[in-house]
């Protein structure tokens, strides 16, 4: 252990000594650390901003079913069981899909847009959904705007149909749960549970609904559970192509924003291209710039390690003198490097703080970027002291001897 720590000390007292040679190799790590993280922290905070900007927005997450058929529950169960998919709920036609909301007098909507809803809605985060069984409505903020209510408020529902030559309405009491912000769902609608939903589109087609207070009709026992559409959410932004592609498949015309996705992920890909070239190009100059440091050391130096062969040093011991100093300089430049990178990443936020205003464009890297930048720095430093090691194994303690 004692004489660990001594070579430790004369690793230490060795570069304080050839105070300018150390600077230089300093300075040479330093070259290489703060220029990549600065030029990495601006590709990851680019990237990542777009990836938050469009994973905040759920609707890039959405896969919309264009087409309309004739699918039964466990079809929507099949759907929301993959993998990839994050939302499933089924919807009924179109038409059963609108109905009149009345406040009062003077403030009414006809024909807004009814959506069902569940647990898991990505346009419903934060609203407790399970409420919605008991008579609850979630509006978009459009809606709400127009009907002048806000959460707590009560309303009417009102259905209209024709059954036997009789126009009909059933009008149903709701409390406003929530109201969604304005970018969550930019047209007039209302969120209500799928049986409210089921029980519309039942009473439309002639059912005596109980729940719509409907009395006359076919019973309820002879209606069946199909879906014309379904709200299909996926997973994450990776999980939208192949969850629109198992759609396709089943001959369902789809659409996304999938385009905007990949636009983002060949983004990604043309940056971390980039970035890995000159990465690799600067690290390459690195390791050549350091290893002739050292090499020039050694040969400098080759009496003084011929005497410290003759007292006893190892080659084993040579090399962890130089590793050891290999590390120190890497920490140092290290320190040196990431207060560049603040300074410069400071000024990147200041100037592309004007590009949103928001000021999401910014150059930022997390504590494991940082602790990566590091082990690949000690690498290449460690890689470059080991020409020296290897040089160093050359000399002969009798060299000592030949300068006396």
């Amino acid at each position: 252990m004692k004489r660990a720590w001594q070579i430790v000390r004369l690793a230490g007292w060795d570069l304080w000594h050839d105070r300018l040679v150390t600077l230089c190799m300093i300075a040479t790590l330093v070259a290489v650390i703060a220029p990549l993280l600065l030029l990495f922290g601006l590709k990851h905070g680019v990237v990542s901003a777009m990836q938050d900007e469009l994973m905040r927005d759920p609707r890039n997450l959405e896969i919309r079913m264009l087409s309309s058929g004739s699918y039964d529950q466990s079809w929507i169960d099949g759907l929301a069981k993959r993998a990839d998919a994050g939302f499933v709920v089924g919807m009924t036609r179109s038409l059963n899909t609108q109905a009149d909301f009345i406040h009062n007098a003077n403030r009414f909507l006809e024909n807004v847009e009814v959506l069902p809803t569940a647990v898991g809605d990505p346009l419903l985060e934060g609203v407790d959904v399970s409420a919605l069984a008991g008579g609850g409505v979630v509006f978009s903020a459009q809606a709400a705007q127009r009907l002048d209510i806000q959460p707590g408020a009560t309303l009417r529902m009102r259905i209209a149909r024709r059954l036997n030559g009789v126009n009909q309405q059933a009008v149903v009491a709701l409390t406003v749960l929530a109201v969604l912000p304005g970018r969550a769902y930019e047209r007039a609608g209302a969120f209500v549970s799928p049986d409210l939903l089921r029980d519309m589109e039942w009473y439309r087609d002639g059912y005596a609904v109980a729940s719509m207070g409907a009395e006359d009709g076919r019973p309820t026992a002879e209606a069946s559970v199909r879906f014309a559409r379904a709200r299909v959410y996926a997973r994450d932004l990776d999980a939208v192509e192949s969850l629109e592609k198992s759609l396709v498949d089943q001959r369902v015309e789809t659409s996304s924003r999938l385009a905007e996705i990949r636009n983002v992920k060949a983004i990604n890909h043309l940056l971390t291209t980039v970035f890995s070239v000159i990465s690799i190009t600067a690290i390459l100059g690195c390791v050549a710039a350091l290893a002739g440091a050292f090499l020039a050391n050694v040969r400098r130096k080759r009496r003084d390690i011929a005497t410290l062969r003759l007292l006893g040093l190892g080659s084993a011991e040579i090399a962890t003198l130089l590793a050891i100093q290999a590390f120190g300089l890497t920490v140092v430049a290290m320190g040196v490097g990431l207060l560049i990178y603040v300074l410069g990443s400071a000024a990147f936020n200041n100037l592309l703080s004007g590009v949103k205003a928001s000021g999401q464009f910014a150059s930022q890297v997390t504590p494991l970027h940082c602790a990566l930048a590091f082990m690949l720095a000690l690498g290449v430093a460690m890689l470059a002291s080991l020409a020296g090691a290897v040089s160093a194994k050359r000399i002969q303690p009798a060299e000592s001897l030949r300068e006396i």
